[in-house]
C-alpha cells in the first residue's frame, strides 16, 4: 500500500490593478531579510542583548572576557539539554525527566570513573544511561500511549530514585584528572581561551540545528507538532517519530550532565534538582511552542543564555538571593505573555 503524499498548494499571485503600480516581486534576499525580521529568534536575541547593555551600565564587570565565558560555561549544560527539550515539545510533548536523567548520567559516569574505568568507557556509559532513559520515555509515550506529562513524571522519580539508591545518598569524588579536564580546560581561540563546554555546546547546537532543519527526520518532527492527524495520512510513522526524540532528549542531557560533572568535581544525588524547568523555559523562552509545530534550536540557545545572563546580573547587581527565583519567574513569564502578544498581533 503506497502512502499517500502530501503536495504544496499553489500560491495564487494576483495581478498588478494597473500598469501604473505594479507589484514588485521581492529578490531572494529581500525574502530572506523579510523572513529574519518576522523571526522569533531575533525578537529574543534583541531582549538578550538589550539585557546585556542594561547590566553593563550597572555591573562594569559584566562585560568583561572572563565573566562572559563564566556565563556561557555555566549555561551550556542547559542548553545543550534544552535543544533535545526544544525537538521533544515540537511534537507537542514534554519531558520532564531531563533534571533526574542529567544526575543519574553523571553518576553513573562518576560511578565507573572511580571503579577503575577508563574515561571512553565512563563517558560512554554516561551516554547510554541518557539514552536509555529516553528511549523508556518514548515508549511509553508511543506504545503504551501514556501522556508525555505523567510518562515523564514517574521516569522523572524513577530516575532520582536511582540517583539515591545507588549511592546511598553520597557523593562520588576523586576523578582521575583527564576526566576533570573535560570540564575545565580552556583552548586558545585567536587572543580568547575558550572552555570547552562552550566548544561542545556550540558544536551540538550547530548539529541539532542541521537535524532539524535539513534532514526527513526533522521534517517529520514538525509535522508530528503541527497536525499528527495528517502526518499519519501522509505515511509518517509518527510513533517512531516520538521515540526519536525522546531518546535524542536523554542523549543530549547526558551529555549536559557528564559536562556538568567534570565541571565540578563531583557526583550528588541532588544535582541538577529543578533543572527541568530551566531546560523547559529556555526552550519556550526560545519560542518553542508548547502547542507543537513550532520551535528551533537557536531560539533555545538564546533562551538558555537570556536565564543565565539574568541570574549573573542579578549577583553582579546585589539582588539578594532569595529574591531571585522570583525575578526569574517572573521574566519567564513576561517573555512567553509578548510571544502570544507577537502571535496574536501576526494573525490576519
Amino acid at each position: 500500500m503506497r502512502s499517500s503524499k502530501i503536495k504544496s498548494p499553489q500560491i495564487l499571485k494576483a495581478e498588478p490593478t494597473s500598469p501604473e503600480a505594479p507589484t514588485k516581486a521581492l529578490t531572494p534576499l529581500g525574502i530572506k531579510l523579510t523572513q529574519l525580521i518576522r523571526s522569533q529568534e531575533l525578537g529574543i536575541l534583541v531582549i538578550l542583548l538589550i539585557m546585556g547593555t542594561i547590566l553593563s551600565l550597572k555591573a562594569p564587570s559584566f562585560l568583561t572576557s572572563t565573566n562572559i565565558f563564566n556565563v556561557l560555561r555555566a549555561f551550556s549544560w542547559i542548553a545543550i539539554s534544552s535543544f533535545g527539550e526544544a525537538m521533544v515539545i515540537i511534537t507537542a510533548g514534554v519531558d520532564l525527566s531531563v533534571g533526574s536523567i542529567m544526575a543519574l548520567s553523571g553518576l553513573i559516569t562518576a560511578m565507573l570513573l572511580v571503579q577503575g574505568f577508563g574515561t571512553v568507557v565512563s563517558v560512554l556509559g554516561g551516554l547510554i544511561t541518557g539514552a536509555l532513559f529516553g528511549f523508556i520515555n518514548g515508549g511509553l509515550i508511543s506504545k503504551a500511549k501514556l501522556p508525555p506529562f505523567i510518562a515523564t513524571l514517574g521516569i522523572m522519580s524513577i530516575a532520582r530514585g536511582f540517583c539515591y539508591g545507588l549511592t546511598g545518598g553520597l557523593t562520588v569524588r576523586d576523578f582521575p584528572e583527564e576526566f576533570l579536564l573535560i570540564g575545565r580546560t580552556d583552548l586558545p581561540l585567536g587572543t580568547w581561551l575558550v572552555p570547552v563546554p562552550v566548544i561542545v555546546m556550540l558544536v551540538l547546537a550547530l548539529v541539532s540545528h542541521i537535524f532539524l532543519n535539513k534532514t526527513v527526520w526533522g521534517y517529520r518532527i514538525y509535522a508530528v507538532g503541527g497536525n499528527e492527524p495528517a502526518a499519519i495520512l501522509a505515511g509518517i510513522n509518527t510513533d517512531r517519530v516520538k521515540l526519536l526524540v525522546y531518546t535524542l532528549s536523554g542523549l543530549l542531557t547526558a551529555v549536559g550532565g557528564i559536562l556538568m560533572t567534570s565541571r565540578l568535581g563531583v557526583a550528588a544525588p541532588t544535582a541538577a534538582l529543578g533543572y527541568e524547568l530551566d531546560v523547559i523555559a529556555a526552550a519556550v523562552i526560545g519560542g518553542t511552542s508548547l502547542k507543537g509545530g513550532e520551535g528551533s534550536i537557536a531560539g533555545a540557545l538564546i533562551g538558555a543564555a537570556i536565564m543565565q545572563v539574568l541570574r549573573n546580573g542579578l549577583v553582579l547587581m546585589g539582588f539578594p538571593a532569595y529574591w531571585q527565583p522570583s525575578a526569574i519567574g517572573a521574566v519567564i513569564l513576561i517573555a512567553v505573555m509578548l510571544d502570544q502578544l507577537r502571535k496574536r498581533s501576526s494573525k490576519p
